[in-house]
């Protein structure tokens, strides 16, 4: 998923150098949700190995 959000984040910067403002807006916004929802999985999965790695 962080590997998506870098495509999308060097696709909005491509086309913000080539004048696409909004395809480097949707790009740019897209990547800023997959980062997101990657930082959000890897803090829940972090604890969730923390306490279930503490019960064994």
């Amino acid at each position: 998923m962080l590997k998506w959000a870098a495509i999308f984040l060097i696709i909005s910067i491509i086309a913000a150098i080539l004048g696409f403002w909004g395809i480097a807006g949707v790009a740019a916004g897209i990547a800023k949700f997959l980062f997101f929802l990657f930082i959000a999985m890897f803090v829940i999965l972090l604890l969730l190995g923390l306490f279930a790695g503490s019960r064994v």
